[in-house]
């Protein structure tokens, strides 16, 4: 029941009834939802200020776990890039330098993130920004390890060409010659046997009974096998590839063919004194790029360097050579 006002009028000595206008009424409700709309206001914006609603508080927690990960993230591309620094390094001061082959020049690797800077700017980043600066980085780094993966084929086709030119490479002595007691005369000028003069003698004669087998000293391809008259008598030449070529001469008989592919140790013949010869020996040669060098120094594989050393003092001692 809506309550009645009365007021005493002084003029008429009596109790009126308390009627406000229509203006009045309109401005007090205007001014209530003034009021109301001002408070509701004041009362939202320190809310808001220093609470903060739900979801604000829901994005705070999401955006500062994602400014964890992204740190997270950081450390171990941080950590991804200075193992790969190191792959780099040991590419070119060790592995590279191994093989004798150049150092990849930085410009081929790509450019390095500057990583401290970064991690500055990062409070200032929003979502966006995080995840184009991580995607920079991960496609930086996978641009280096494709760039390292290519350098290590390239080393894995010099270990294997490596392989290949020391399995064709002369080192091991022609004959068994355990007790180094088969070097009858060495390299460089000696007294031929013939004509009693000094001759410059290309190889190293190895005393041996008739019979003995004689071994190719490396992998490679019999170019010749039998006499040509030159004074070597049955002799066999074996083609290594990489310039280098061995000669082996006076067999008693060969045991290669022309075009026979020969592994190092294989028997390709037997010591004998055929062609220019004054008693059973095995005259041995290395050529290199066609160059006569002294075979010496291709006996690397089974000796030890007490057993080269002496080795060496035989070789160059002055006397007359067997053929």
């Amino acid at each position: 029941m809506k309550k009645i006002k009365y007021y005493y009028n002084t003029n008429t000595l009596r109790y009126e009834k308390l009627e406000s206008p229509l203006r009045v009424k309109l401005l007090r409700i205007f001014g209530f939802i003034a009021a109301a709309l001002v408070t509701a206001a004041l009362i939202s914006y320190f809310a808001f200020q220093f609470v903060g609603s739900p979801n604000e508080k829901l994005l705070r927690m999401q955006n500062a776990g994602l400014r964890d990960n992204y740190r997270d993230l950081d450390d171990q591309l941080q950590e991804l890039e200075k193992q790969l620094k190191e792959l780099e390094k040991r590419d070119n001061n060790v592995y590279r330098a191994i093989f004798e082959a150049n150092p990849i020049p930085d410009s081929a690797r790509a450019k390095e993130l500057e990583m401290e800077q970064e991690m500055r700017t990062v409070t200032s980043m929003n979502n966006n920004q995080l995840y184009a600066s991580i995607n920079q980085t991960i496609n930086t780094l996978r641009s280096r390890i494709k760039a390292q993966q290519g350098s290590y084929k390239e080393i894995d086709e010099l270990i294997r060409n490596k392989e290949q030119l020391l399995a064709h490479t002369p080192a091991i002595q022609p004959v068994s010659n355990q007790d180094l007691s088969r070097i009858a005369s060495g390299f460089g000028y000696r007294i031929d046997p013939v004509y009693k003069t000094p001759k410059m003698h290309a190889g190293l004669d190895f005393a041996a009974p008739q019979g003995t087998p004689i071994y190719a000293t490396a992998n490679g391809t019999v170019s010749l096998a039998g006499n040509a008259g030159n004074g070597y008598g049955n002799h066999v030449i074996i083609n290594h590839g990489y310039g280098y070529e061995t000669l082996y001469g006076h067999m008693v008989r060969v045991k290669a063919r022309v075009g026979q592919q020969v592994k190092r140790g294989e028997v390709i013949g037997w010591v004998g004194s055929t062609g220019k010869s004054t008693g059973p020996h095995c005259h041995y040669e290395v050529h290199k790029n066609g160059n006569k060098i002294d075979p010496v120094y291709f006996f690397y594989n089974d000796l030890s360097p007490e057993q080269f050393d002496r080795l060496l003092k035989q070789a160059a001692a002055s006397n007359q050579s067997f053929d």
